[in-house]
Parts: structure tokens; C-alpha cells; sequence
């Protein structure tokens, strides 16, 4: 867990120093920096989800690997692992992802609570996957669809839950983040967001 508080520091430390690049003009040129820097953000963001799932991999040996899935018809890979865990690995493994999406957002409104109306392009293609992610993991999860490796299915898998419930539990704190962003003088939308983030992890222990 120390590692992972570690990489949350890391992406909004980047963030951070990413933005701090950034001139207030506003030329073409500018346009098409701002935008290239908004996409590298939210590659970072795909980074950091990806590493959350493939930290507790390693620590539990699960063996992470890549391999070809289709959604739709569509075909990409994604990283997967050994079956036969307990359901507590698998639920730790699964939920990863989100955790350091929600840990990252927690950490960058937290002190950057005026985020929305900052020149920070990089920081705000950070929150922006991680809020747009788990919306589309959210309606995966309330569709039932997508490839079996999905996030979200062995989440409830693990827990004895209907994927919808887990649906509900990541698209909360993404809802409230949005909030938060553009309402930063929301306090109930602060603590109901790290409610809802904290909920997420107690439940290892279900």
C-alpha cells in the first residue's frame, strides 16, 4: 500500500511539474500544445490504472500477462492473470485500477481545488480519464458487456455481488469528483466522494 500512496504522489508531482510548462497565451501553436498535453495526461492516467493492477499482480504472483480479447468485435489485448486465486486477491487485483483513479483524483482536487479555472491541460487529461474511465467501466458493468477479463465482472465475481452494484460503486466517486471539479466549494461533494473511495477499499475485508 506504501508503494501505491507513492505512485499517487509521483502522477500529481508530474502533473504538477507537467503544467508548471505551461505559458498563458493563447496562439494556435499554444492550442495544439495544450491539447497534446491534455492526451499525454490521460496517458499517464491509463499508466498509473494499469500499474495499480499489475503491483498487486506481482505481489501476489499472479503472473500478469497480455492477451488478445474482443469487445464487440473489436479486437485490442488486455492485461489478465492466473485464475484460482482467493476472492480476496482477485477482488484487490480488480479493483487496483480504480483505487489509484480515485487516489490520484483524491490527491490533485485536494490541492488544487481551483483546478478548473488553472491553465494545467496535463492535470486536467489526468482527471478526465480517470473520471471518463469509470464511467465506461460503470455502463460495462450495468450492461453486462465486454470481454470476460473485464474489471468490473470479477469484482463481483469476488464479492458475491451483481455487476450493476458494481457499477454503482465505481461510478460514485467518479460523479462526485466531477463535482468537486466543478464545485469546489461543495463540501458535502468532498467528503461524499471520500466516502464512497473508502468504501471501495474496506471492502477487502468483506
Amino acid at each position: 500500500m506504501v508503494l501505491v500512496v507513492a505512485g499517487l504522489g509521483a502522477t500529481a508531482e508530474l502533473a504538477r511539474a507537467q503544467d508548471a510548462q505551461q505559458p498563458a497565451t493563447t496562439s494556435e501553436n499554444d492550442t495544439t500544445s495544450d491539447v497534446l498535453k491534455f492526451l499525454g495526461g490521460g496517458a499517464v492516467g491509463l499508466a498509473a490504472h494499469e500499474s495499480g493492477h499489475l503491483l498487486f499482480d506481482a505481489i501476489f504472483g499472479a503472473h500478469a500477462r497480455l492477451e488478445p480479447v474482443s469487445f464487440h468485435g473489436i479486437p485490442f489485448f488486455a492485461i489478465t492473470h492466473d485464475n484460482g486465486l482467493t476472492p480476496r486477491k482477485e477482488f484487490v487485483i480488480d479493483s487496483a485500477g480504480f483505487w489509484v483513479q480515485e487516489g490520484t483524483n483524491e490527491w490533485i482536487l485536494s490541492s488544487r481545488r481551483n483546478l478548473r479555472h488553472e491553465s494545467a491541460p496535463f492535470t486536467k487529461g489526468v482527471v478526465a480519464f480517470n473520471v471518463l474511465t469509470s464511467f465506461g467501466y460503470a455502463g460495462a458493468a450495468f450492461a453486462r458487456t465486454g470481454p470476460v477479463e473485464r474489471d468490473t465482472r470479477g469484482m463481483a465475481e469476488s464479492l458475491g455481488w451483481k455487476e450493476p452494484y458494481v457499477g454503482l460503486l465505481i461510478l460514485a466517486p467518479a460523479v462526485l469528483d466531477m463535482i468537486r471539479y466543478y464545485r469546489p466549494d461543495a463540501p458535502w461533494a468532498v467528503w461524499a466522494s471520500r466516502g464512497s473511495k473508502l468504501f471501495g477499499v474496506v471492502l477487502v475485508f468483506k
